[in-house]
């Protein structure tokens, strides 16, 4: 767990992502330190049990990482619960305030001061490398506390491989199984597997969930290519309209000259599963329009994404 160099924080209590899965009791008011992933997902849950929550992000928008649409529609549908967030605010310091917690934030220049019960840091984690001894194995560390790797997942270190959240490469369950089997194929099956062959994937778990495959839209604009995008929103999916969760859109970007999927977002109903329909052809390399021609079972979320990819428009 990364803890941030803010005044007053080594004198007052606070959680992690790991001491919130102890806590057994409903706090009055939980402020969160970070409107990122696990942030995100720890506010609406405790808001729905009934605690206050306040989201407060450094960023101009919540997870920074995602393309601002996102991010907005994440930020209004936990609003609509009545989480208050608060983002472009930079915590300027804390305090222990009776019984409560005082944050003081400065947001375009203006302070102000959130008092709650309870303090979460979800600002980030770093890898728990310092412990090892690795400095006796000769392998080195990053800044960070990442082992730098190979795109065999290799340290510099003959005989010595590192996987999962130690090697900076994923973070991720699912990157760190893969990381194994990169390192078994390289090791025991004469299969040179690489990291580089891994296509980004990963799930946003608030409800309703993210599912995010590849490029965001602004990473596609950054690359210069041309491009093609076409959006879909929830409320027009029959699936979510029937079970009345249409909050959310999808979106899916394409290479305009090879018509190979760049990417996608997919925030709604099912979009944690949804995506995999669309990360496989990725991983296959074939044209979006294989997807397009397919037929997919109504009444699904599934069964707009070959309609989508008949709508697909010039990215501006």
């Amino acid at each position: 767990m990364i803890v941030p160099p803010i005044p007053g924080l080594e004198q007052v209590p606070y959680l992690t992502n790991s001491s919130m899965m102890d806590v057994d009791f409903l706090p009055p008011h939980l402020i969160v330190l970070g409107g990122s992933y696990i942030g995100l997902e720890f506010a609406q849950v405790y808001r729905r049990f009934g605690s206050e929550v306040t989201v407060i992000e450094l960023s101009p928008h919540l997870i920074a990482r995602e393309d601002e649409d996102v991010s907005r529609a994440v930020a209004d549908f936990l609003q609509d619960e009545g989480v208050d967030v608060r983002v472009n605010s930079k915590v300027m310091g804390v305090e222990k305030r009776g019984d409560s917690i005082a944050v003081t934030v400065e947001t375009a220049g203006a302070k102000s001061q959130v008092v709650g019960s309870h303090l979460l840091l979800a600002i980030g984690r770093r890898p728990n490398t310092d412990d090892l001894g690795l400095d006796k194995a000769g392998v080195a560390t990053d800044p960070r506390g990442y082992i730098p790797v190979d795109d065999q997942l290799r340290t510099k270190v003959p005989g010595i491989w590192a996987l999962g959240d130690c090697n900076g490469r994923g973070a991720f369950t699912h990157t760190s199984y893969n990381d194994f089997e990169i390192v078994a194929g390289n090791l025991f099956d004469n299969d040179p597997r690489r990291v580089t062959d891994r296509i980004t994937a990963y799930a946003l778990y608030t409800d309703p969930p993210l599912g995010r495959a590849g490029m965001t839209e602004a990473e596609v604009r950054k690359t210069g290519r041309p491009a093609l995008v076409a959006t879909m929103a929830m409320e027009n999916v029959s699936r979510a309209y029937e079970k009345g969760e249409t909050k959310g859109f999808m979106k899916i970007l394409v290479d305009r000259e090879t018509k190979q999927i760049l990417g996608a977002s997919l925030l709604g109903l099912s979009g944690d599963e949804v995506i995999h329909c669309i990360l496989d052809l990725m991983y296959a390399k074939a044209p979006a329009t294989v997807m397009q021609r397919a037929v997919h079972i109504h009444p699904t979320v599934s069964e707009f994404v070959p309609t989508m990819l008949g709508d697909l428009v010039p990215l501006q």
